[in-house]
Order: C-alpha cells, then sequence, then structure tokens
C-alpha cells in the first residue's frame, strides 16, 4: 500500500484547547485516533505527510496564530509522528490564508508543493485526519478529490471550528458528495486489514 498516504491536517499546538491562540473545540479528542492511524500507517508501509500553517500575519479576519519559529506552530507533542514524514507549509506569504494543503500562489492545486510531492512518490489514496473540518481539511479533501485522489477521512480524527452553528456538518456532506469516503480510524483499520 505505498500507494497510500496518512495526510494529518495543521496539527499544530496554535489549533489545539486550551492555550492554543485559535482554539478548535474538543480538539484533544482527535490524537488518539491519529496516533493510532500512524501506527497502522507505518506498519503497513504509508508515507505520512503534514501540513502546517506557518503565518506572518493576521489573515481572514482570524487572530494571528501558527506564526513562523514559535511553539504555536509546532505539531501537538502527544501526536506521536514518525521518525521520517514530510511537512509542507502553507500561508507562508503575508496576509495568505491557504486553508487547502495544496494551495500554490497561483490558485491551481496542480502547482502545490503537496501536490507535487504526492505525484512524486506515486501515490493514489489519501486517509486525512487534523483540523479543522469545516476549514483546513474540507479545502484539503475538495482539491484532493478534484486532482483525482481517492479520499478516505478519518471521522473521529477531525473536529471543526463551529464559527455558524452546523458549519462542520455541510462540511461533512459537501465533502461526501465530491466523493469522500467517511469512517472511523478504527473500522477502517479492521477493513483495511
Amino acid at each position: 500500500m505505498a500507494d497510500t498516504v496518512l495526510l494529518i491536517v495543521d496539527a499544530e499546538n496554535d489549533f489545539f484547547p486550551p492555550n492554543g491562540a485559535l482554539p478548535v473545540p474538543d480538539g484533544t479528542s482527535i490524537i488518539p485516533p491519529i496516533n493510532r492511524i500512524i501506527v497502522y500507517a507505518t506498519d503497513h508501509g504509508w508515507y505520512v505527510v503534514t501540513t502546517r500553517d506557518l503565518h506572518e500575519t493576521e489573515h481572514d479576519g482570524w487572530p494571528l496564530h501558527c506564526k513562523r519559529n514559535t511553539w504555536g506552530a509546532e505539531f501537538h507533542p502527544d501526536i506521536l509522528l514518525p521518525e521520517v514524514f514530510v511537512v509542507v507549509s502553507k500561508g507562508t506569504r503575508p496576509g495568505e490564508g491557504a486553508y487547502s494543503g495544496f494551495h500554490s500562489p497561483d490558485g491551481n492545486p496542480e502547482h502545490s508543493k503537496l501536490h507535487t510531492v504526492l505525484q512524486r512518490l506515486g501515490v493514489k489514496k489519501l486517509v486525512i485526519a487534523g483540523l479543522a473540518t469545516d476549514y483546513c481539511v474540507r479545502a484539503t479533501v475538495l482539491d484532493a478529490l478534484r486532482l483525482g485522489y481517492e479520499v478516505v477521512v478519518l471521522e473521529d480524527a477531525i473536529r471543526g471550528v463551529e464559527v455558524n452553528p452546523g458549519d462542520s456538518a455541510r462540511a461533512i456532506q459537501e465533502m461526501k458528495d465530491a466523493g469522500a469516503t467517511f469512517m472511523m480510524a478504527d473500522a477502517f483499520m479492521q477493513n483495511s486489514a
């Protein structure tokens, strides 16, 4: 299954309660299933790729978060990332939002660093976890589907911001309608064994 990647979206300190600058409610509950799928992924020879916000300024009305070279931009210490994994940074230019892991300066996901990396690795399938359901996970999943990847989202390993009630449910429905499969992490591992 070397054509499969575990893609962890923006699992950075600033997105986790209680001390993050932009904490996702109940965000820490995604850590145990993410750790289980990391073990499964490494045992099965998958690549592990993480996206990360890396900002210099505020953007789109959000408070400054995941600032370069700060604690907030570091991956949550309880997430047991493997010794070798790939990091793709986004939102690195001043004022740039870059919700999708497939963001590129020219707006074309085909030109993104993430797509280039996945193509080089021969990846066809993405198993996605991380934060936040209604923003970066949603945008990343939709771009992945547009680019022709098979996408499985681990529903117990994502959480939403819920700026407006129901945002996460609407995002999940949108991802399903676009072709993403949703499964609980343990069920996915059992079905894939």
